[in-house]
């Protein structure tokens, strides 16, 4: 009979180069790994602001179209991109694209070989929340002046 206890077990079972066999250890799951780091929170972000950019470029499809139908048409997107909703949208989409392209130049910057060591992540990642926050914020300054 054998000694194990979960049929899972036997895909932990191995042997070395010289044929001994051993115990292969558990991979490491996510409750091991903190999520609050910032490095793991700005790349669970990034992914997030990618679907957010995705999801949201529907609504710049839709503006679009509206605007080749006709005023009417175009009234009606103008319509809601004045409301509250809107509003919100278009704010959070702001965010969502300079956030994104923060994002990218950081990892080119890494693509390039630099800011690997922990505290240049931790300040790069400190830049890239408020530049987001700063580009965000003169972005729609300079849209309600001008507007």
């Amino acid at each position: 009979m054998s000694s194990m206890k979960d049929a899972r077990e036997a895909t932990y079972v191995g042997r070395r180069t010289d044929g001994t066999r051993i115990q292969r250890p558990m991979s490491p799951h996510l409750q091991v790994y903190d999520m609050v780091q910032i490095t793991s929170g700005l790349s669970i972000l990034n992914r997030a602001t990618g679907v957010a950019w995705t999801v949201g470029s529907v609504f710049l499809v839709w503006w679009l179209m509206a605007a080749a139908s006709g005023p009417q048409a175009l009234g009606k997107a103008q319509w809601f991109f004045s409301s509250f909703l809107g509003m919100l949208v278009l704010a959070g989409m702001t965010a969502v694209a300079w956030f994104h392209t923060f994002a990218g130049l950081r990892h080119l910057m890494w693509d390039a070989g630099h800011g690997f060591d922990m505290p240049s992540t931790w300040k790069s990642g400190k830049v890239l929340m408020v530049a987001t926050g700063v580009a965000t914020v003169l972005t729609w300054l300079i849209a309600l002046i001008s507007w």
